[in-house]
Formats: structure tokens, sequence, C-alpha cells
């Protein structure tokens, strides 16, 4: 099931997997480490423009049989891919652990995340079920139908390797499309792994492809007209440039892109409950999630004062190494590269005032020197002036805002920028529904620190959290990739009509 491929330079390569077929594009590669070690394991292949369109001219072949094939038929392969999907789990996981550095559980998390959605799917004849009324005029009949787009694309990020690819393709592919991934180039493994699984369960060649690649293929991504629509997760800066883009040739883009996430802290909160919630909101793998909470917005100092001592120590004493091993609570970041520029925040932190408590910037795993590993950090007293509380880190670095009112809390979350995922930890029912209710964020919790909507519901946020109109999976799902037909008919009897020069009504 390997999809790496032995190349003349000896190293492994990750190739493509283009029309049931994995090749390998050699002229341009790039290493893949392990994050734990900070040693290169593979490289992958960075696909050429012209390796690009070899995949959507693929795709486009496939799509004219594949949009024909029943709603039920579709159902069937998917329903067999998630079978082999569980049967390949822990291969899929380790792929994940091996190349993210996520410790396995959150690895797991990731990939049942992904597989409700891939079960979602699974309902493709109920979800693509037209609406038919009957005789809306004298003898008119009415309905709609859901029309596949054609080829569609997803670009997805390191941080989600498995999941967030599955946001995309099954729901696509299930509404009559076929695809075209772009996964990150940091962490390809899983997702070209699970591209042969989806063969075995029968999806036809050209269907599914995944090329790997940088701004090269992007680019051809959001550039050819052949492509109806893109999906797209990840930073901000890029999802908009992702929308301008590829809106301005004419497609359908729904682009997610960063959060800064605030937790509002009540001072009716069980604040053990608080800090256990958010010891793994904050820190679970690593901070690199768009869901991650990054700020706690403690209301009244006194429960700022108890929050942050009970949080400083859980904080010092996480349980940090390789994902491998079970016992760690946080792997490393994803590169060197991602290390160095949450370390700068850190340090930028403590240039603009704030109180960093718990230093990790020199946290060191013991015979994982060389891994890309850093300690929690945890800032109080921060201020909404200051950088590392309006920009997204991505990393273990919680800061801590303090404020005297519930108002307050909510008009620092409506202000920024971000209006991705926030929550609120309270025991009173009508604060909640009026936090719920006001707040200007797209995905809210009540004692929920990651409220990451089920597979049966749509995950999207506000602001400059979202481009596009649609939000992804779930019901959303099925709007993007499909374009309404409404059909009205009459069949004449067999007498002939006057004509009519007035707009027709159904009087």
């Amino acid at each position: 099931m390997s999809s790496v491929v032995a190349v003349e330079t000896g190293h492994e390569v990750v190739g493509h997997y283009i029309n049931g077929k994995v090749i390998t594009d050699t002229e341009r590669t790039q290493e893949i480490y392990n994050p734990a070690t900070g040693q290169v394991i593979r490289h992958v292949a960075l696909a050429s423009k012209a390796t690009v369109e070899k995949a959507i001219a693929a795709a486009a072949a496939a799509y004219p049989a594949w949009r024909q094939i029943s709603p039920m038929e579709r159902a069937r392969i998917m329903f067999r891919f998630k079978t082999l999907l569980e049967q390949h789990a822990g291969e899929i996981i380790a792929l994940v652990t091996d190349e993210h550095g996520k410790v396995l559980d959150d690895a797991r998390g990731e990939f049942i995340r992904g597989l409700e959605v891939v079960e979602y799917a699974c309902g493709a004849p109920e979800l693509l079920k037209g609406e038919h009324s009957k005789n809306v005029g004298r003898g008119i009949d009415s309905w709609s139908e859901f029309h596949p787009l054609g080829v569609v694309a997803g670009i997805t990020p390191f941080n989600f390797p498995a999941m967030v690819p599955m946001w995309m393709y099954p729901m696509a592919i299930i509404c009559g499309n076929t695809f075209v991934l772009k996964p990150s180039e940091k962490d390809p493994g899983a997702p070209t792994y699970i591209a042969k699984l989806f063969k075995e369960a029968g999806l036809p060649d050209g269907v599914f492809n995944v090329v790997n690649g940088d701004k090269e293929a992007v680019d051809t991504l959001l550039t050819e007209p052949r492509i109806e629509a893109i999906s797209f997760v990840g930073s901000t800066p890029v999802a908009e440039y992702i929308y301008q883009t590829a809106t301005a040739t004419g497609k359908r883009v729904q682009a997610l892109g960063g959060a800064k996430n605030h937790a509002i802290l009540m001072p009716d909160a069980d604040m053990d409950s608080v800090v256990n919630a958010l010891m793994g909101a904050v820190y679970g793998s690593c901070g690199e999630r768009c869901m991650a909470i990054s700020v706690a917005v403690c209301v009244g100092d006194t429960l700022a004062e108890t929050f942050v001592e009970k949080m400083s120590s859980r904080v010092a004493a996480l349980k940090i190494g390789p994902g491998i091993d079970t016992e760690n609570e946080m792997g490393p970041l994803i590169s060197q590269q991602h290390y160095e520029k949450v370390r700068n925040y850190v340090d930028l932190g403590v240039e603009e005032g704030a109180d960093l408590v718990v230093d990790g910037r020199n946290f060191t795993a013991t015979e994982h020197e060389a891994g890309f590993f850093m300690g929690g950090c945890l800032f109080d007293r921060v201020t909404p002036d200051m950088r590392i509380y309006q920009e997204e880190i991505f990393g273990p670095v919680l800061c801590v805002v303090r404020v005297q009112t519930m108002q307050e809390a909510m008009q620092l979350i409506d202000a920024h920028e971000y209006g991705n995922g926030t929550c609120i930890f309270t025991r009173d029912g009508g604060v909640a529904r009026y936090f719920t209710d006001n707040i200007k964020v797209g995905m809210v919790g009540v004692n929920v620190p990651l409220p990451v909507p089920v597979a049966y519901h749509s995950f999207g946020g506000w602001k400059r959290s979202l481009f596009g109109d649609l939000s992804a999976y779930g019901p959303d799902a099925v709007r993007f990739y499909t374009r309404r037909k409404t059909i009205t008919q009459r069949w004449l009897s067999d007498s002939v009509e006057r004509a009519q020069f007035s707009f027709p009504d159904n009087q």
C-alpha cells in the first residue's frame, strides 16, 4: 500500500497519485522531517505545472462517467472506503505522528473526526434528493435537482493531514464531482496512502487525485479553467490570496483562515474543570490547531489569580516528548522554521511587557535534543495592543487577559479581526444564552473549549476566519459542491392555447 517510490538519488520520495497510479517528479523534491528527531525521513516530490495539469486532465476525463453513477452506487463505494479506513487506521495514525509529530491519541482523534465525514457522505441518496412541488400552476409541476460542478480541488494544511482533506473530498465526490487534492508538503504521507484505499474500495481511476507541491502547484489549481471550485484551510493571508485569485477566474471558493480563539472565564465557573479543559484545548497538538484556545479572558482579578496559579503548575508539568510514546501529552512543533516563529513570538511578548509565568523556550526532550520541541508557555497580564494578543501564534502559548465584566470580555472578542471559535465557562444559563446569542463568532462553546461541529453540521468562522459564503462539510458541503437546477414543466392538452403577453403567474 506504500505511496513511497524509490528514485535514482537513493532517497525515498512520496509521489503523486494520478489516475489510479503513483507517479514521481524528481526535478524538484523537498525534505520531510520527523519533528521528534529533527531528522529527514523521506522526501516529497513537488509537482510541476505540467504534473498538476495531468491530474486535472485525469479528473476531467473521469467526470462524465462518474456524474452519471447513481448516488446509491457512490454510497456503496463510500461504505467500502469507510471499512478500509477503519481496517488501516493504525497505519494512517502512525503516518500522521511520524510526519506531524502529534501524540498518537491526538492523531487517532483526528482520524476519527475525519472518518465521521466519510460516514456522513454515505448518506448521499438522502443528501442529494431534490425538491418537488406539484401543480404550482394549472397543470404545471416544478422541481429542483442538485447537479455536480465538475472538477474541484482542495488545498489543505499541515496540522491535520488526515482529517482536513477528509472534510473535503468525500463530500465533493459523493456529490458527483471529481477531485484534485494538494495536501501540505510537510506531511503528505497520510493523504497519499488513503488515496490508494479509495481505489481499493472501487473508486474509478481519475475520480480522486493527489498532487504534492508548493506555490507552483497551488497557483496552477487557482487559475486552471477546468477547476470549478476550490476548498482551502490555512492561514488568513493565504486564504485571502486564494479567495481573490480563484474568484477572479470565476471559481466558487471556500477559504478557511486563521483564528484567535478566546475563552471567557466567569467567576462562577468550576476552576478545576476549566483548567482541565484548557490544558487540552491550548496545548493539545502543541497548539497547532485553528480551534485552539489561545486567549483566556478572566472576568475579575480574583478569578485571574486563581486561574493563573492553577494553570501554571499544570503547564510546567506537561509531559512532552515523541508522539509515539503514549505517556506524552504534547509532541514537537512541525518544523524548525515554525519552532523559531513561535519562539520569536514568546520573545516578543516579553519585550511587549507581558508577564511570562511559564517559559517553555528552553525545553529539551531527553534523547531527542534535535527535535523541534518547545515547552508550554503561559503569559499573564496581556493587553489588546500587544501583537501576541492580536496575531495567531499557532503554538503552545496561552495569553491571559484580565477584564472586570462580561461585556468587556465580549467587546474584546467582537473587536478582533478573527471570528473562528470561542467559548465561555459558567454555571449560569442566562449568561450562556446571552453569550451564544450575541457574540460575533462562527463556532461557540458553552463549557466546551473546542466547539468543532460534528460531521452533520458545518464548520466555519466569521469575519477574517472565512472567505466565502459556505462552510466546510455537513449540509453546507452539499450546497458548495453542487449547483441547483430548477425545472418547471407542463404537458399541453390537445387544445391550442392563445398567446399570453403578461408575466406568467399561478392564477
